[in-house]
C-alpha cells in the first residue's frame, strides 16, 4: 500500500470516529432531557433546543445551568450536574431554531 493510501485511510478513520463522537453527545443530551428536564420543564426536547437560535445557545453556554432554569424553573439541580451540561448543550445547539433539524422526542 503506498504511503498517500495510508494517509487517506488513516484521516478517513478520524474524520469516522470524530463525527460519531459528535452525534453520540447529541444522542446522550437528548437522552438526558428526556429523562431528567422534561418532566420539569413541561414540554418535549424540541420546544425547549428552539427556546434559542445556535448563536445564542453559545451565548449562554457559560450559564447554561441558569438559563435552562430560567426557562424551566421546576428544574432540580441535581438534573444540571456539571457533567451533563455538555451534553445538554450539543443537543440544544443540534437542534436550535435555525439549525433546520428536528429531534425525535
Amino acid at each position: 500500500m503506498s504511503k498517500m493510501i495510508k494517509i487517506a485511510l488513516a484521516a478517513l478513520v478520524m474524520l469516522t470516529m470524530s463525527a460519531t463522537t459528535l452525534n453520540a453527545d447529541v444522542a446522550k443530551g437528548q437522552k438526558l432531557y428526556l429523562k431528567k428536564l422534561k418532566g420539569a420543564c413541561g414540554m418535549n426536547g424540541a420546544k425547549m433546543a428552539t427556546k434559542h437560535s445556535q448563536a445564542e445557545w453559545e451565548d449562554v453556554k457559560g450559564n447554561l445551568a441558569e438559563e435552562i432554569k430560567s426557562i424551566c424553573p421546576k428544574v432540580k439541580d441535581s438534573a444540571l450536574k456539571e457533567k451533563y451540561l455538555q451534553h445538554y448543550f450539543d443537543f440544544f445547539y443540534e437542534y436550535a431554531n435555525d439549525s433546520g433539524n428536528v429531534p425525535s422526542c
